[in-house]
C-alpha cells in the first residue's frame, strides 16, 4: 500500500475529536417529574446545564423550576446508587428504580438494589451521607 493509501486509511480509523461533551443526566429523564410520582423523559430542547451534565424536561416550566433550585431535584449521591453507597462504594443509578424520600430523590442500580435499599430506608440514607464523602470525595 503506498502512503496516500495508509494516509486515507489512518484518517478513516482515527477518533474524531469531540471536544466538549456533556453526558446527558439520568438517562434524559425529567428530574422534575419524579418528585409527581410519574417519571417521564425529558424532551432535549427543554435542557440545562448542572454539575457537568445535561438535563432534559418536559417541558420549559419544569426546566426553570430545576434551573431555581437544581439541589431539590438532582438525585442524591449524584445520581449513583442509593444502595451502593449505604454500602460504601459506587454504581451507576438507573431511573427504573427509584424513591422520592423527604423531597429527596434516590436512585439504585437495578431491582435487588431497591429491595435491599427499602428494607431500611432511614439506615440506608444515613450511611449512605456517611460513606459518599470518601466514596466520591470531590
Amino acid at each position: 500500500m503506498g502512503a496516500a493509501g495508509a494516509a486515507g486509511l489512518f484518517t478513516i480509523i482515527r477518533p474524531a475529536a469531540a471536544g466538549n461533551q456533556l453526558a446527558v443526566a439520568i438517562s434524559g429523564m425529567d428530574a422534575t417529574s419524579f418528585h409527581s410520582g410519574t417519571p417521564r423523559p425529558g424532551i432535549p430542547r427543554f435542557n440545562a446545564t448542572h454539575n457537568g451534565a445535561i438535563w432534559y424536561f418536559q417541558s420549559e416550566a419544569a426546566r426553570d423550576l430545576f434551573r431555581a433550585e437544581p439541589a431539590r431535584f438532582a438525585p442524591q449521591f449524584d445520581g449513583y446508587c442509593a444502595w451502593a453507597a449505604s454500602q460504601n462504594y459506587k454504581a451507576p443509578g438507573n431511573p427504573e428504580y427509584w424513591r422520592v424520600v423527604d423531597g429527596k430523590l434516590y436512585l439504585k442500580v437495578h431491582e435487588q438494589a431497591q429491595r435491599m435499599w427499602l428494607a431500611d430506608i432511614p439506615g440506608n440514607i444515613a450511611r449512605g451521607n456517611t460513606n459518599w464523602p470518601r466514596i466520591h470525595p470531590f
